[in-house]
């Protein structure tokens, strides 16, 4: 993960600012997973002993480029390519006689698995590998193509309306889609692909999708800013709303975890293994979606009892599930409960009591305990 740039100005102000994810220069030698990647079986249960491998994203293209450097354009964007040519060399290091290559990402990373997981399986067809069974796991990348709670002029990657920021990134990268995908959609309007809930049902292998329901990315890019001032009953109206839309988009979706809190990325994070959706954590849920994609191979279809892979949360406001990360105040960095939080955030305790036919001392009751 790490956003995107999609013109000549905001690609030199990346440049000079975050050169770690437009260059692989001034990487460190040697990284420690964490995790998904961790190698602890306390902090990676089912597969800290598997085969892993870290590709860090140097290309600012949401994995999708196909552009080398010209005089027309002084960067190169490779996203799609590198992903082709690490699957070539693993191959050659042992993946040949993979059963199951599982391709996870975060954020940008996690919209990289959606654009590049079926391409990935066609490759290694082609290259005679048909049995090696591709899966994606998608973190924090399924976003919405949604009004912006603002709307701004297209400065930046921050500033601008998800779709007018990919349209112009396609075109800047020399973008590729996957065909089935492309196909749904007329010429140049490619940029559809780049939104979870539009290239899912194209795909032909499985994903697993993990989202927030109140993401801090889409909250950004959608310029409702959580600083400081409580938030205006617009802006609360518009998140609750955001929860609500999200939770529509994900219903077809077979195997999905989508807590009900405000917070980015969780796959590689080492409390990953803390948060719960209906009781079953994260690492548990991954675990039962790996059986039952074993078990459908063998025997058709049976979802496997008491191993839920289905994980949404139906409470409506950010935070209202106990087991979410830890809120910090972005000014103070002091650690908030639920209550402070929402408080904060200007929820209004005596209406919203009031709403659900509650004493509002029951209704923080309710809250502090995430029912």
């Amino acid at each position: 993960g790490g956003w995107y740039c999609f013109n000549r100005e905001n690609c030199d102000t990346r440049y000079d600012t975050m050169r770690r994810l437009m260059s692989s220069r001034e990487w460190p030698a040697t990284r420690v997973g964490t995790g998904i990647l961790s190698s602890q079986p306390e902090e990676n249960p089912h597969w800290w002993n598997a085969n892993m491998v870290f590709i860090p994203y140097c290309s600012s293209d949401v994995w999708s480029g196909a552009s080398s450097k010209s005089e027309k354009n002084e960067y190169a964007f490779m996203g799609a390519l590198i992903i082709q040519e690490v699957i070539k060399e693993l191959v050659g290091k042992g993946l040949s006689t993979a059963k199951v290559l599982l391709l996870a990402g975060s954020s940008a990373g996690g919209t990289g698995v959606l654009l590049n997981v079926d391409r990935v399986a066609e490759q290694l067809e082609e290259m005679g590998y048909q049995g090696i069974q591709v899966r994606g796991l998608a973190d924090s990348g399924w976003f919405l193509d949604n009004k912006q709670y603002r709307r701004t002029d297209c400065i930046d990657t921050i500033t601008c309306a998800p779709t007018e920021a990919i349209r112009r990134g396609i075109r800047y990268w020399n973008g590729i889609v996957p065909k089935r995908c492309k196909l749904q959609f007329k010429e140049g309007e490619e940029w559809n692909c780049f939104f979870g809930y539009k290239i899912y049902p194209t795909l032909r292998c499985p994903v697993f999708v993990v989202q927030w329901l109140f993401d801090e990315a889409q909250l950004t890019v959608d310029n409702v800013h959580l600083t400081g001032q409580p938030v205006q009953e617009g802006q609360w109206l518009y998140i609750q709303n955001l929860g609500r839309e999200l939770r529509n988009t994900l219903k077809d979706v077979t195997a999905s975890f989508a807590p009900a809190c405000l917070s980015h990325e969780i796959i590689t994070r080492n409390h990953w293994t803390d948060i719960q959706v209906k009781g079953t954590s994260l690492p548990r849920a991954l675990h039962c979606w790996d059986r039952s994609l074993h078990e459908s191979n063998k025997n058709g279809k049976v979802p496997l009892k008491g191993c839920p892979i289905h994980l949404i949360d139906s409470c409506p406001w950010p935070h209202c599930n106990p087991s979410c990360p830890t809120i910090r105040d972005q000014f103070t960095g002091q650690e908030m409960n639920v209550i402070q939080f929402l408080m904060h955030m200007g929820f209004d305790v005596q209406k919203m009591a009031q709403q659900q036919g509650l004493e509002p001392s029951k209704l923080l009751g309710m809250l502090s305990s995430g029912n």
